[in-house]
């Protein structure tokens, strides 16, 4: 089995340990499979997982999210009746596909239409990890952060 060393690339990403493993396992699932899907952008926040699920109802489907990773599964309900086929060409059996979601994504809505299972992703990211500029103060003081400036007002009307 051939190993992957990502090592060179964590000497200037901080906090990115759990993509090695991500990497690896994408590295080892087999592409493609049952059932066939596409994955879109669009918007910058938002994404659709499109499925082929010609054949099953809503209630034989089930989505779940945990610890980031959505599992999609089918499971069909077995035929009371035996049925002789000369020809069996469509597929009758369950199937499992798991997506490695990314930090603050979440599913938004999930619907089936001629066979087709949508499910809607949005990346929702707090406001406190949005990027904001920080600005730099001289020796002299300077200006200072939004925060700062509302904090160190307050210390000085106390001190009076």
């Amino acid at each position: 089995m051939t190993n992957i060393d990502f090592s060179p690339l964590f000497r200037s990403m901080i906090g990115f340990d759990r993509l090695s493993s991500a990497l690896e396992n994408a590295y080892r699932s087999e592409p493609g499979g049952y059932p066939p899907y596409n994955v879109e952008v669009s918007g910058e926040n938002d994404y659709r997982i499109t499925m082929a699920v010609a054949g099953f109802s809503p209630s034989e489907l089930s989505l779940e999210v945990k610890e980031n990773i959505l599992t999609v599964s089918g499971a069909r309900a077995e035929d009371e009746k035996e049925t002789r086929f000369l020809y069996r060409g469509i597929a009758n059996r369950g199937f499992e596909r798991k997506f490695q979601l990314a930090d603050y994504v979440r599913v938004v809505d999930a619907r089936l239409e001629n066979g087709l299972l949508h499910i809607e992703l949005r990346r929702e990211i707090p406001e406190a990890m949005k990027p904001r500029k920080i600005q730099i103060r001289g020796e002299g003081g300077g200006t200072l952060l939004e925060g700062e400036k509302v904090k160190e007002t307050e210390m000085l009307k106390a001190v009076a």
